[in-house]
């Protein structure tokens, strides 16, 4: 099952951001309806508040979808740790915790004072540690969904029968709306709605069960957490039933908005379908952590979107550097390195993170990312020699008279080769890229001067095309002088039935143009390749030296729904 376009289309991260366990950048739906709340309120009228205001039962409403609960069972929070205080200032005995836990989830416990805290273990909160701590006196049991460390997933059904009839208290920010777990075991889920729900700060809820709401003491209960809130008769008000109980004052109505917003988009998706996808993702990247030679430490069995890792004589704080460098966002703690990818992660953000973990020299890569056929770099006399050619290219326009254009190209400046140009027969300039009949010589190594061919300007007249080679001493091309003239039109020549050459103005239009030709030239629509077509693709690319271009394996891997790495993988395969 596909992700709908629908919910894709609605996220732009930057490309290089693989750090959802920590912020989710919103989508345009949210930061669109949160402007658009925000400026109905500054166009505020008699009915302004009221409308606002009904945000609240519409995220209300997706929460009770998504948690297969209703909205009495529900109340908005602004975070997770607001949530966990009422939890905390509610229970009364013994509360198990683990001592590896998120702070968010450990201070309310201890600050509280109401229950007495056992701590569990550091590690992963599993139903064999839970029955081995479990006392008389336990009421309770505080549990992340997702451990904020590892990625591991906590067994919400198991550890529901472990504890029976105690209170289960699940923080289900690391995974609900991307992992399809029984939200509907926990009696208490709190759920922040800034990571991976991507909803935005000061959003959040609190899902209660009526074991919950039976047993909790709604010690942070406000004017609005009263029953008739809204009568202001000098009395105070018994608090209110259900979860409506748990409200302190009135939140923002315009991050109900964002997080209502969110919900019907994980909705549209699917759970199970981003949960799927997620999981994909993160296989990846681990395939490219190993391939780096670094160790996967997080969870691989039961898991969520978390992918610890390190790389050997890298301290994290290393590894964290080069990620910055290569423009991706991670977060880096004293033992490991976390990335956390999403289902909008880009091809390009995977490759931009092998690229940064191969620039530490780690380990050989099970799969060597290789690198392009090199071209001669113009040395201090070689760069003279082209440099004094400059001029020549005017003067020699001059003297060939009309309807002609000279062309000076460096190889070692690829693909942005032309230094010199003097005619417009092509439309070219200074800077731009030099033509695909040249890149695929080049590639080749097959720098042997060319007379007197025919070729076609853009326009589509006849040009009558040579190409000399300029070498260093050591007889190693560094450049090349092309002339090409337009002979005028010649009665009863036929047309070519393809180009031979091409006049690309730039090198997206050169690279596009390459790309193109060779899924024609498979005859396969990229929707329907299998692994053999695209493998066939980046054949005929390598052959056309499109992988001299800068950044054309991000392009490649874009057309063709790959990862940067598996391009590399299939070079691999044709070069090898």
């Amino acid at each position: 099952m596909r992700i709908p376009s629908s919910y894709l289309v609605q996220f732009h991260e930057p490309e290089g951001y693989l750090d959802f366990a920590r912020f989710g950048p919103p989508s345009h739906a949210v930061v669109d309806a949160s402007t658009r709340l925000l400026e109905s309120s500054a166009a505020a009228g008699p009915a302004t508040v009221d409308d606002l205001m009904r945000q609240e039962l519409r995220a209300k409403a997706a929460v009770a979808r998504l948690c297969r609960n209703d909205t009495d069972h529900v109340a908005l929070l602004p975070n997770t740790s607001t949530g966990l205080f009422q939890a905390a200032l509610g229970v009364t005995g013994e509360v198990l915790v683990s001592a590896g836990e998120f702070p968010a989830n450990t201070y309310p416990w201890t600050r509280s004072g109401r229950a007495a805290v056992r701590w569990l273990p550091a590690g992963p909160v599993t139903p064999e540690a839970v029955r081995e701590a479990l006392t008389p006196a336990t009421t309770a049991l505080s549990v992340s969904a997702v451990d904020f460390r590892t990625g591991y997933r906590a067994d919400l059904a198991a550890l529901r029968e472990v504890v029976g009839d105690r209170l289960l208290v699940v923080d289900g920010i690391q995974g609900f709306g991307v992992v399809d777990e029984p939200w509907e075991v926990a009696d208490v889920l709190v759920v922040g709605g800034q990571k991976w729900l991507r909803a935005g700060w000061s959003t959040g809820f609190a899902a209660l069960s009526d074991r919950a709401l039976e047993r909790l003491d709604p010690v942070l209960s406000g004017w609005t957490g009263a029953e008739d809130a809204g009568l202001f008769d000098n009395a105070i008000h018994p608090v209110a039933e259900h979860a409506a109980g748990w409200s302190i004052t009135n939140l923002s109505p315009i991050a109900a908005g964002a997080l209502a917003t969110a919900l019907e988009l994980v909705e549209l998706a699917g759970v199970d379908r981003i949960d799927r996808r997620i999981a994909e993702q993160s296989d990846t990247l681990a395939e490219v952590i190993r391939s780096a030679g670094g160790a996967v430490v997080s969870a691989t069995d039961r898991r969520a979107g978390i992918t610890a890792f390190t790389l050997p004589d890298h301290p994290p704080s290393v590894v964290g550097a080069a990620l910055v460098e290569a423009g991706v966002t991670a977060t880096v703690r004293p033992e490991h390195v976390r990335v956390s990818p999403h289902v909008s992660t880009t091809p390009g953000t995977v490759a931009r993170f092998a690229d940064a973990l191969k620039s530490l020299g780690a380990r050989p890569a099970a799969t060597p990312v290789p690198t392009p056929l090199a071209t001669a770099t113009a040395g201090p006399a070689s760069a003279d020699v082209l440099r004094a050619l400059v001029p020549t290219v005017n003067s020699l326009a001059e003297a060939l008279g009309a309807g002609t254009e000279v062309v000076l190209h460096d190889l070692g400046a690829l693909p942005n080769s032309i230094i010199a140009i003097a005619g417009d027969l092509t439309g070219r300039a200074v800077g731009g890229p030099m033509t695909d009949l040249l890149l695929g010589l080049v590639r080749r190594g097959t720098t042997q001067d060319l007379a007197g061919y025919e070729t076609y300007a853009p326009d589509g007249r006849v040009l009558r095309s040579s190409t000399v080679f300029l070498r260093d001493g050591s007889g190693v091309a560094i450049g090349c002088l092309c002339v090409n003239s337009d002979p005028g039109s010649r009665p009863g020549a036929e047309p070519a039935a393809r180009p031979v050459e091409a006049f690309p103005g730039d090198v997206d239009t050169l690279q596009r143009m390459l790309v193109e030709r060779a899924v024609t030239a498979v005859g396969v629509p990229v929707e329907l390749m299998k692994k053999s077509h695209k493998s066939q693709v980046v054949r005929v690319l390598d052959e056309a030296g499109l992988f001299l271009i800068r950044d054309s394996v991000d392009y490649l891997a874009g057309v063709l729904g790959v990862t940067r790495y598996t391009i590399y993988n299939y070079l691999n395969e044709t070069r090898g």
